[in-house]
């Protein structure tokens, strides 16, 4: 991960690997009901190729995860039969956390509770299903242009929604593309909007965001900072299932402010899922984005700074307004940016 104050702070996306971004305007797309588990279906919208390979995409996932979960865990922790996308929830991703987050903000600043939320570069969807399960009437949309990991999610995440299911609606289609329904909530985290690597596309994005959200909607996301995050390195960190997580940080370009990253995931048996996840990135500033998400027509953008632990060192998790922040080698803070 990125060398960070908090082990449960969010990360890099594992769903983003190699993004390809695709021009605004797409091919004509149609909502279908597809099945994600047992009397469970979910609404997805994708152009007629895109749901092709949607229904490949569940063939191999449900094929592969009926042979993994036929084992316990431990015996599944080997790059031969390990599942990247189960070992990155493990290691990295923290639901409650962000959508408990994601609400506090919004009411903070609505006096109201959110409804209907959207996230961006979902991949597997994991926080937009902790979404409807974490209100009554909650609703949610998930935009990714990857068949993958939105496959994957469909047969662990939204599979588990039960009666809940019809609240969600998926889209196969660039995070450019308007909402079925304009979101109080709209976020994009694991430092996934980095793809767009140039100003022009950032503040694109941004525009599309502000002029799609609801009356007095909040787009939230997530950066992280400090000299280390440009330094060619390594960090490991144990999880408590039994294998190691490694944050590498390969690659950094100062004059265009890019990096690549990757991550792998490694074994007590020696073995080593080498690269499950690949990352090229355009290192963002903080004070840069909110000027961006200014220029985008935001009134308010308000920077959420981690706290310090007990020990003076760690980060402990709960993110607070602030105005400064800290000068530390590494550091995570989110913008909250309001309509």
């Amino acid at each position: 991960m990125p060398a960070s104050r908090s082990a449960s702070a969010p990360e890099a996306s594992a769903d983003l690997s190699e993004v390809e971004l695709t021009p605004a305007s797409s091919p004509e797309r149609a909502a279908r009901e597809v099945e994600a588990g047992e009397d469970v279906a979910i609404t997805v919208q994708a152009t007629p190729a895109d749901h092709e390979r949607l229904t490949t995409e569940l063939a191999r996932v449900r094929k592969r995860r009926a042979k993994l979960t036929a084992r316990p865990l431990e015996e599944r922790l080997t790059a031969d039969l390990a599942d990247k996308h189960e070992l990155y929830q493990l290691a990295v991703q923290s639901p409650e956390e962000d959508v408990r987050f994601l609400r506090r903000v919004y009411k903070k600043l609505r006096k109201r509770d959110a409804v209907h939320f959207r996230e961006d570069f979902c991949g597997t969807h994991l926080l937009a299903t902790e979404w409807i399960r974490s209100k009554k009437k909650a609703t949610a949309e998930g935009f990714d242009n990857d068949p993958d990991p939105v496959a994957w999610g469909l047969v662990e995440n939204a599979s588990r929604l039960g009666k809940r299911a019809d609240r969600l609606r998926l889209h196969l289609a660039d995070v450019r593309e308007p909402s079925a329904q304009a979101p109080d909530v709209r976020c994009a985290q694991n430092f996934s909007y980095w793809c767009f690597h140039e100003r022009a596309e950032l503040l694109d994005y941004f525009r599309k965001v502000h002029d799609d959200l609801a009356k007095g909607g909040v787009f939230v996301i997530d950066l992280h900072g400090g000299s280390e995050t440009m330094e060619e390195m390594e960090e490991e960190r144990e999880i408590s299932e039994g294998f190691t997580y490694v944050w590498d940080q390969d690659t950094y370009w100062p004059v265009q402010g890019r990096a690549k990253n990757y991550i792998h995931f490694r074994f007590e048996d020696g073995s080593e899922t080498f690269r499950a996840f690949a990352y090229d990135w355009r290192l963002w500033g903080l004070p840069e984005l909110r000027d961006v998400l200014h220029e985008a027509g935001f009134v308010k953008v308000t920077a959420y700074w981690e706290g310090t632990d007990e020990d003076g060192e760690s980060g402990n998790g709960e993110f607070k307004p602030a105005k400064r922040g800290e000068a530390d080698l590494s550091w995570i803070a989110y913008l909250a940016a309001a309509k």
